[in-house]
């Protein structure tokens, strides 16, 4: 279950990243679509933003993040659960051949407590949101 647990937290750490670049009024330059520009969406609570994307927006979302799942889970022989390799999609492809094993060992470990951390924190924003008063650390933030 260990290859869930990384690929769950390495969403949860673009999803945390995600969620308090918009909650700072970061923003693409341009337009989302024809009538609705990245700007009007900074100005909006992430989870109020991502209801403002236009269907069409979020069905292209949705298919690239199937298409991710397909390339990872579908094509890759033996699959993990059954003694294969753990997945990998990195673009580019980097090569860690050079790092000792103990560097790498700290480094998984870290990556595996960083996205723990990260589905605590999307979670505790969507939680502050939706249920007014029910994260302490984040009452009164507007941007929650």
């Amino acid at each position: 279950f260990r290859a869930a647990e990384l690929k769950h937290g390495r969403v949860a750490m673009v999803a945390t990243t995600g969620y308090l670049f918009n909650a700072a009024g970061f923003h693409f330059p341009g337009m989302l679509s024809s009538d609705i520009s990245f700007e009007s969406l900074s100005t909006m609570s992430p989870p109020d933003a991502w209801a403002a994307v236009p269907t069409a927006g979020k069905a292209q979302i949705l298919a690239t993040i199937f298409a991710a799942e397909l390339i990872t889970e579908g094509y890759q022989g033996t699959h993990y659960m059954k003694g294969g390799d753990l997945p990998t999609m990195v673009f580019p492809k980097i090569d860690f051949s050079g790092v000792s094993e103990v560097t790498m060992a700290r480094k998984r470990t870290s990556e595996l407590n960083n996205g723990r951390l990260a589905q605590i924190a999307i979670l505790s924003f969507i939680s502050a949101h939706y249920i007014p008063g029910s994260v302490p650390a984040l009452a009164n933030n507007a941007a929650f």
